[in-house]
């Protein structure tokens, strides 16, 4: 793939106090930064009372222009903000912010039209360090920003300009390139930013489902700006669906980022991704000029969109329509006022889109600005007035407004999540790649229906399957718990429909289903094709039944991390104790007094219908163990669920310390798939065949091992290592769920260079399209699975009970790996260094250490810091 780090310089340009030098680039200082910037930071010396009818007066109107154009202006020197807002005077009322800053005390306020309001600052202004952290809070590179100071002019040099020049040719610039529509260039910040050029049409797909932007309510694929009609990806709605049964599928919404325009044949395109806030450039370069736009799905207000196009050519820009129909499906039109809307209509979902846009000529070019906001409903039609509503407003707030708040909201969520890997720039690169597209595919609020590619593609028609609860969740939880809670949400209101799964086939409980979309029933396909042509059963939505402990996992999971007790006591102690109750009625007990599940399918899905499936077993008995924990249930079903729980075989061998995958495990052909494919993923069941496969000992993913990976201390003690020796050469990695998995138990096994390796894999799945399919959409799981090795894996970090365990091993090649996360409410960042760790938390937090040790963190105004040393080998 075409895709690498943006190698576009900084270009902010700095004027310094001095003499004849400066005065000589004075002329031209306008045009040193070359571009748009976001932010102007502007050293004032000493103060004056001429100043008020001087050049200081021309720098509060510019100041206050530059707010209305959402640029913020930093002003910054040795005195008091009061006294300068006193001599300033100015009163912005825009969406740029005025800061005032004191070098000499380290006073920050920020002018609130004719308001003053202090902004605490854990670190001092008068260093570069607090001027970065503002900049970060508002999502803003110090390549995008331009400094200048005032200067004093030596008397003999004969100029009469005001010493406050460079201060007001800066504001002048950046004004006028505001005006006539520039638009802010992606930062050049290392490990940010993904680069497309050019557009290779046998990679299209695939460089849509990498630049997808989505706000957890909508996703927009990252098609070229100068594609045809015709190639127009979908634009999904989460949780909006058409059809019944298993052609259920997510119903495509109004095409909201699309363009007219008259390209020239020698046309260059260029996109680029900005992880860091949510934004999506592209460029055409011509002979003539270039066109730029640049988008976003506002963060701040989900499934609101904005599209900016600054064509200097004046030729390529032209009208059309703001919204385009998608292929396939019937649509109604209309107008409210200056907004147009489109009513695409499912069955039972509709969406609704409504967008306002407008066309200018500039003195140097032509400009676009299109706001849409987008609505759906799979009940009733979505009244397209409120969704016209919601553009109005978006409108009023202005593009600039929306721009900055978005930023500022990606700032937050990377505040709470981030992750830096020091020592190999092109892993950290691809984490933050997986943690973008994590941080956007659910929102908090209602419910969250986060299908196996999300939003970025409609492979598997956005039906929900395990992947979400086992591998997306974990990493909302621990990051975005209000987004968690939405997910879970999509369950609970699920749960009448996973009842009636049960009584359907005589059993208690409920019976959540292996694929499901809107209404909670199963909608696994029952057949479906190899890529010979053949037609094979899908038998994974009769007997894939380990969903039902894993909606349960991800209840107790996001419990443990949020500390949500208001949800343990209600909606998530019914999803516990339903789950329970089903695998009560699912256990057969022999003549001997053993307890079996029979006839299912695990994790692994090249052997279908076995008997005790270790993973199924132990996930089950869990489940009974942790329902039968809840005070409030009855004594006599306590009993029966622990005396089921322990009777359950799980084929554990005392001796090897290996569980048998399953009842006969054993007995299949000793294959190991490593030795006849070394180098994986591999799809076994095409290099071997499906009937051989299915009589080997060749897994398509993890089986086994994921009982250490979500469940390790309901396993037995010291078994990890042996199984990894045994299963990990018989699996073939068929699945992307399986690398990040064995990276994580690899990394806990003290096996740092081969979990590495295996990391690397799973965070470059869909950027090196490794298994060929992200044309279809992103795998989110694996994104998932790639942070819970991080966590989970390197830093040994993972609740339990009250405390948040932290157990680090890392590579030798790292440096340090530092991340951010929320643990019962309490923003914590972990940095681990070879040997060393230390845990921040803005709140008290216990922390159990690798060697068992109890630590207490109380926060009280500040951050509470533990510092503490690690073997080099895992607990």
């Amino acid at each position: 793939m075409p895709v690498t780090e943006n190698p576009l310089p900084g270009r902010g340009a700095t004027a310094r106090e001095g003499g004849g030098a400066a005065v000589q680039d004075l002329r031209e200082f306008a045009s040193q930064s070359a571009c748009r910037c976001e932010a102007v930071i502007l050293r004032l010396g000493l103060l004056a009372s001429s100043d008020r009818t001087g050049g200081l007066r021309e720098l509060a109107e510019l100041v206050e222009e530059a707010s209305d154009l959402g640029l913020h202006v930093v002003i910054r020197g040795d005195w008091t903000p009061v006294a300068l807002d006193r001599h300033l005077g100015a009163h912005p009322n825009g969406p740029g912010e005025l800061i005032l800053v004191s070098d000499s005390t380290g006073a920050v306020v920020e002018v609130e039209s004719d308001t003053l309001r202090s902004l605490p600052m854990s670190v001092t202004w008068g260093r570069q360090a607090g001027m970065s952290s503002w900049l970060w809070a508002h999502g803003i590179a110090s390549a995008q920003t331009v400094e200048a100071a005032d200067l004093v002019f030596d008397d003999d040099l004969g100029l009469s300009q005001s010493r406050h020049a460079p201060l007001l040719a800066v504001l002048r610039d950046q004004i006028s390139r505001r005006a006539r529509g520039e638009l802010p260039d992606p930062p050049a910040t290392p490990g940010w930013t993904l680069r497309v050029s050019g557009r290779d049409p046998t990679m299209e797909g695939v460089t849509e489902s990498l630049l997808t932007l989505a706000d957890g309510r909508l996703g927009t694929r990252g098609r070229a700006i100068d594609a045809e009609p015709a190639d127009d990806p979908p634009t999904l709605m989460s949780g909006i669906y058409n059809d019944d049964g298993p052609e259920t599928h997510l119903l495509p919404s109004p095409i909201w980022d699309a363009l007219d325009l008259e390209v020239p044949a020698d046309a260059r395109l260029q996109r680029v991704l900005d992880l860091r806030n949510g934004l999506l450039h592209q460029r055409l370069l011509t002979s003539d000029g270039e066109l730029r736009t640049a988008q976003f799905s506002s963060r701040v207000r989900p499934a609101t969109t904005v599209l900016r196009a600054y064509d200097t050519t004046a030729s390529m820009l032209g009208g059309g329509s703001a919204i385009r129909a998608p292929a396939g499906v019937t649509c109604e039109t209309g107008g409210i006022d200056d907004c147009s809307w489109m009513r695409v209509i499912g069955s039972p979902g509709s969406v609704v889109a409504a967008s306002h846009q407008s066309l200018r000529a500039r003195p140097r070019g032509r400009t676009l600005q299109r706001i849409t906001s987008v609505d759906g409903s799979n009940d009733a039609p979505v009244d397209a007035h409120g969704v016209v509503r919601r553009v109005r407003r978006a409108r009023n707030a202005g593009a600039e407004q929306l721009l900055n708040e978005h930023r500022r909201a990606w700032s937050a969520a990377w505040e709470d999540g981030d992750v830096t890997v020091d020592g190999d720039p092109e892993l950290q690169l691809a984490v933050r790649f997986c943690m973008f597209h994590l941080l956007g595919c659910a929102t908090a609020g209602g419910e969250a229906a986060i299908g196996a590619r999300g939003l970025t593609g409609s492979a598997y028609r956005g039906h929900v399957f395990w992947d979400t609860d086992v591998y997306v969740l974990p990493f909302l939880a621990a990051v975005q718990p209000e987004a968690a809670r939405a997910v879970l949400e999509y369950r609970v209101r699920r749960l009448p429909a996973a009842l009636e799964a049960a009584r359907a086939v005589d059993r208690e409980g409920a019976r959540f289903p292996w694929e499901s979309a809107g209404s909670g029933d199963d909608v696994t396909p029952d057949h479906g094709r190899t890529p010979e042509g053949e037609l094979v059963p899908i038998l994974t939505g009769r007997y894939e039944e380990h969903i039902v402990a894993d909606v349960a996992w991800a209840a107790a999971t996001y419990i443990d991390w949020s500390g949500d007790f208001a949800f343990a006591a209600g909606p998530g102690r019914q999803l516990l104790l339903q789950t329970a109750r089903w695998w009560a009625s699912r256990i057969e007990i022999d003549e001997h007094g053993a307890g079996h599940i029979r006839r299912v399918i695990g994790p692994d899905e090249y052997h279908e219908r076995v008997d005790d499936n270790a993973f199924t077993n132990v996930m089950a008995r869990w489940n009974l163990r942790c329902a039968a924990a809840d005070p409030g249930l009855d004594p006599a079903e306590r009993s029966r669920w622990l005396t089921l729980a322990g009777q359950l075989v799980d084929g554990h061998d005392g001796q090897t310390g290996v569980y048998e995958q399953f009842r006969g495990f054993s007995a299949l052909e000793p294959l190991r798939i490593a030795d006849i494919a070394p180098h994986r993923p591999v799809a076994a069941d095409l290099l071997l065949g499906r009937e051989r496969v299915q009589q080997a000992q060749v897994l398509k993913q993890a089986d086994v091992l994921m009982l250490h990976y979500l469940i390790p201390d309901e396993v037995a003690p010291g078994s990890l290592g042996p199984n990894l020796d045994f299963y990990e050469p018989r699996t073939a990695h068929g699945s992307t769920l399986s690398p990040g998995v064995h990276a994580a138990l690899l990394a806990r096994a003290g096996r740092t260079a081969a979990a590495a390796e295996m990391l690397a894999l799973t965070a470059r799945i869909d950027l090196d399209d490794i298994g060929h399919t992200t044309a279809g959409g992103l795998h989110l799981a694996a994104m998932g699975s790639m942070w819970r090795a991080l966590s989970f894996g390197f830093l040994g970090c993972r609740p339990v009970g009250e405390a948040l365990a932290v157990d680090p091993v890392l590579p030798s090649s790292w440096r340090a790996l530092t991340m951010r996360l929320r643990f019962h409410g309490a923003r914590v960042e972990i940095n681990a260094v070879p040997g060393e760790v230390e845990v921040q938390a803005d709140r008290p937090l216990q922390l159990l250490t690798g060697s068992g040790e109890r630590i207490s963190l109380s926060a009280a105004d500040r951050p509470s810091i533990y510092h503490g040393r690690w073997s080099t080998e895992a607990t």
